[in-house]
């Protein structure tokens, strides 16, 4: 019996590319960017594995041949995928939860420290051989042990980091759309309006979806409400950031430093943010472990496997 065509729409690790071409009869692609013939690749194809950063709009899904059954995406995040489209035509959207909660919350609490202590700024002093050597007054940050973190988000990855952050003695805030109960509060102090959470937010961690209801969530307003000097990071989405108006607020203090791991429009990055020194900038690495990622698309293609059993997957969206 022939296997079912699958089609992978980037590069992926080599354990997960050896499971795809055990079970599937697998249209590997050697690029890490998005291939542009995707459409034409998924002639016969029973699913697709995709990636967040190829939208699989209503017209690409569309035109997906009748034999597609499912498109899983090695993310968490679908909101480059229309899922209305797909469910219309139905064709089953699966995710990567639980999976890379861990890891994306290290890169975010990475951010925290790294922006805090200006360790980018350190870090390019070095290479470019300009570091005088030790000074009193040299690349004075803040640190954060004692300092009130508010997360933006608590889904899993926010609650791990707050769990990581509570570590190294930081009070935790939260702002999410309903109150969690008190066993995954953790001790964490809830918010039910922007304006109270963001006055205590000394740091502020970015932790929500992408998508339409949270698109530049931190805009100008809003970053006026934080305490002047304010660190921000982002290891969410791009799009939950104004760029224009944070790095307004880096240029005049009122946000002190900033990190960043993803970007609106990636692999795009605002200008401004390159010509800034107290903003870290990361090239989308929060689930970048060699784990972590074998684990993403072992659950992406468990998704795959139950959905062309005629099962209901657990990662279904």
């Amino acid at each position: 019996m022939a296997k079912p065509i699958l089609l992978v729409t980037r590069r992926m690790p080599p354990a997960v590319e050896a499971r795809a071409a055990r079970d599937y009869d697998a249209r590997l692609t050697a690029s890490d960017t998005p291939i542009p013939d995707a459409l034409a690749r998924a002639a016969g194809a029973a699913a697709v594995l995709t990636c967040p950063g190829d939208a699989f709009d209503a017209a690409l899904i569309g035109a997906l041949p009748d034999s597609v059954k499912v498109i899983a995406t090695f993310s968490v995040g679908y909101d480059h995928i229309d899922v209305g489209a797909a469910t219309a035509r139905g064709i089953a959207v699966c995710n990567t939860p639980d999976v890379l909660s861990l890891a994306t919350a290290e890169a975010a609490l990475l951010l925290i420290l790294a922006a805090s202590r200006r360790a980018g700024e350190g870090e390019r002093m070095i290479r470019a051989g300009s570091w005088p050597g030790w000074a009193p007054t040299q690349l004075l940050g803040v640190g954060a042990a004692g300092r009130r973190l508010g997360i933006f988000g608590m889904g899993r990855i926010g609650r791990e980091l707050a769990r990581l952050a509570s570590g190294i003695g930081m009070t935790i805030h939260y702002r999410d759309m309903t109150r969690l109960p008190p066993a995954l509060e953790a001790g964490a102090i809830y918010h039910d309006a922007d304006a109270d959470f963001l006055a205590v937010c000394d740091v502020l961690s970015l932790n929500a979806p992408g998508g339409g209801s949270t698109r530049h969530w931190l805009n100008a307003e809003r970053i006026a409400q934080l305490p002047r000097g304010a660190v921000v990071v982002n290891a969410a989405r791009g799009s939950l950031v104004d760029d224009e108006a944070l790095i307004t607020a880096l240029q005049t203090g009122q946000v002190g430093f900033a990190g960043l791991d993803v970007y609106d429009g990636e692999p795009k990055v605002n200008q401004g943010y390159l010509e800034l020194e107290n903003v870290v900038l990361l090239p989308h690495l929060g689930s970048a472990t060699v784990a972590t990622r074998d684990a993403m698309g072992f659950l992406a293609l468990d998704g795959i496997d139950a959905v062309l059993r005629g099962e209901r997957p657990k990662n279904l969206v």
